[in-house]
């Protein structure tokens, strides 16, 4: 059969066979099918949307379109986390030093940032040194070492997802369940795991605006993944606001240091707790959550995550010193302060906004290859509901030579809201799904 003919079947609103999918999945790997017809049969997809048969069929197809990551060798329990993006979304160096320092195994493949969403990879490679890109043996002899390893996505591991990523970004075909699914799936179930635990984000600063969305994501990944034999826990995360006060790469990784030492935000030490911990239970490390909490908290205590974190960074040959004086980041040295416009009580920061004024600092990226400015970025100087007198500083924006710091101002503006009295709290942990 054509590609053309699955093209057709699919706008048609017919569902696709096992041997379809396969078939044009592994054309689209192999670039026999063209640009221009995989675009077209992502957008049908998008209109028509998939069944829970082709979702899975297409995950697998995507995930058997290059090779597996053997880590048959390694003794632990092997469980990743994935998170569906967001700003200031920064649990990953916090929460795989801690679930390792408790006994997980933490190969976690990471990505990229794009548009308004920051990205693990991008985090990571503002440490001097820091190497994602790794081979097979070197990610099994740095799990050995010190049970956790943070790389990105292996020329062989499901290469047929970074065509697909590529081009849905470009015609407008990210927004659809069964794609976002099968993208994620296929690269977590070729790096040979027994756990996966999901963060699927909800809110202004996340692709899933409401939490009926979130939850239909998240249990779409969490069919595809025990259908493939994998313990999957899936925790909707709230995301309207940044997580944490930094934004930007190494102004977050200088968060998640902190954080690790207990003198980072509550919010972004609350989440990476709840996600370690169902880690740890994933891995069968403890009976219950609240065990695993116990464990992972503990970890954090007593600084063992801490040092897994500079052993990690080691490992991977970047300057473990970073850890411990932060200074030794890339750093900018103009800041501008964005004042409250007025007294009151910080009652929202809008997140997609926020996002979007480290991107035009250079921050983000708005294309796959775009390279980025590790050193910029946003901090809030004022968390949610804390008092402010108008003048004070709100939010200082980490900018290089004036670049995009205008339209930052903007975004910035936009995104605060002050009000006379405190907003009520909200959750952080808005659901869970397993």
């Amino acid at each position: 059969m054509r590609a053309v003919d699955l093209i057709r079947k699919k706008r048609d609103g017919g569902e696709l066979t096992p041997d379809e999918i396969g078939l044009f999945v592994r054309g689209v790997a192999a670039g026999e099918v063209p640009d221009y017809q995989a675009s077209a049969w992502l957008m049908a997809v998008v209109l028509r949307g998939m069944s829970a048969g082709e979702t899975e069929a297409l995950t697998a197809a995507m995930t058997a379109s290059g090779s597996r990551l053997d880590l048959s060798a390694v003794a632990r329990p092997k469980v990743d986390k994935h998170s569906t993006g967001g700003v200031g979304d920064k649990t990953s160096p916090v929460l795989a030093p801690l679930a390792a320092a408790c006994g997980v195994a933490v190969p976690m493949v990471s990505g990229r940032g794009l548009g308004h969403t920051g990205g693990t990879l991008d985090k990571l490679e503002s440490i001097p040194g820091f190497r994602t890109a790794l081979t097979p043996g070197e990610i099994r002899r740095v799990l050995d070492r010190t049970g956790c390893c943070l790389v990105g996505q292996t020329e062989t591991l499901a290469p047929a997802d970074r065509v697909f990523y590529a081009l849905r970004d470009a015609t407008a075909t990210v927004e659809s369940v069964p794609l976002i699914a099968a993208s994620i799936m296929s690269k977590k179930l070729a790096a040979d795991l027994d756990g996966l635990v999901l963060d699927v984000t909800v809110g202004r600063g996340a692709f899933m605006k409401t939490a009926p969305e979130g939850r239909a994501l998240a249990e779409c990944l969490v069919a595809i993944g025990k259908a493939a034999g994998v313990r999957m826990r899936a925790v909707l995360t709230a995301m309207d606001a940044p997580r944490g006060r930094a934004v930007g790469n190494t102004l977050e990784m200088a968060e998640c240091f902190a954080t690790l030492r207990g003198e980072g935000p509550d919010d972004l030490a609350t989440v990476s707790v709840e996600l370690a911990a169902r880690m740890v239970e994933a891995a069968g490390l403890e009976p219950s959550v609240e065990a695993a909490r116990t464990r992972v908290v503990s970890a954090l205590d007593d600084g063992r995550g801490l040092e897994t974190l500079r052993e990690t960074i080691e490992a991977q040959g970047g300057d473990p010193r970073v850890v411990d004086a932060p200074a030794r980041l890339p750093s900018v040295p103009t800041v501008d302060r964005v004042p409250a416009p007025r007294s009151g009580y910080l009652a929202a920061l809008d997140a997609e906004l926020v996002g979007r004024a480290a991107v035009v600092l250079g921050a983000g990226r708005d294309q796959v290859d775009r390279a980025v400015d590790h050193a910029v970025g946003v901090v809030a100087r004022v968390g949610m509901g804390e008092s402010v007198t108008e003048g004070d500083p709100v939010v200082e924006l980490h900018h290089r030579e004036a670049r995009g710091l205008a339209a930052a101002r903007e975004f910035i503006t936009r995104a605060l809201r002050i009000d006379d009295a405190p907003p009520p709290p909200s959750a952080l942990i808005l659901d869970t799904v397993a």
